[in-house]
């Protein structure tokens, strides 16, 4: 069935899922010690993404009758597991030392994803809701990402209060899409999508989608807020 979307819809998403990671490796690149934290992930993003997409391709996500959903088991849960198991062993040596700038910049992947996810639903694979046609306004995180990483950054000092204030926004939005994509999903919790549910995200590629990128822009957002509450003097 995803066969029918345009082949470069597919391309778009790939690569920006590859961005995406190619931002948050970015982003830990200058941390010389302790390697492991950083070496860790460069492992596991790659066998998570492997994994994922041999299980979308086999249909196992698809089976939506499961209370709670194959996606969120066996795609969302490992991956929050990992962010807050990073966050209790490695919060001083490794999230505290990550670019800031490039944690911030991350965020520009929202746009491409924001097009994407309009393209599933003019196909048929999400409803109107989860786009910004309807109630996603996430794209204006990826949209305003780099202003803030011009303001937030200028003049060799860091704007702690912008950085705070537009992280909580952002992050209220990503909140939103994932609670709407959640409700509209066909399963006994469903409250919106009826006629046109959101199945998309459980077809390969766009699997990465709450498996890879969602679970990244949310440890930017955590790690960027961890970084600058715990600044002194800038």
């Amino acid at each position: 069935m995803i066969d029918s979307l345009p082949f470069y819809v597919t391309v778009v998403f790939v690569l920006t899922t590859l961005l995406t990671i190619g931002f948050l490796f970015r982003s830990f690149r200058d941390i010389r010690s302790p390697r492991m934290p950083s070496g860790l992930l460069i492992f596991l993003i790659p066998f998570w993404m492997i994994l994922t997409a041999w299980l979308a391709m086999g249909g196992f996500y698809e089976q939506f009758q499961y209370v709670p959903p194959r996606l969120a088991i066996f795609g969302v849960f490992p991956a929050l597991a990992l962010i807050a198991l990073y966050f209790v062993l490695f919060r001083g040596s490794f999230i505290g030392r990550l670019s800031l700038p490039v944690l911030t910049l991350l965020h520009v992947i929202r746009i491409p994803v924001e097009l994407v996810l309009l393209c599933l639903f003019r196909f048929g694979f999400i409803p109107q809701i989860m786009t910004f046609e309807g109630r996603n306004f996430d794209i204006l995180s990826g949209l305003t990402a780099p202003l803030v990483f011009w303001m937030a950054f200028r003049g060799g000092r860091i704007n702690k209060p912008l950085l705070i204030g537009w992280n909580l926004i952002t992050l209220g939005l990503l909140a939103n899409i994932v609670i709407i994509a959640i409700l509209s999903a066909p399963t006994p919790m469903q409250k919106f999508g009826f006629e046109q549910p959101n199945v998309g995200v459980v077809y390969f590629p766009f699997i990465w989608l709450p498996t890879i990128i969602v679970p990244i822009v949310l440890f930017a957002h955590l790690a960027s807020l961890l970084q600058v509450s715990r600044r002194t003097g800038q």
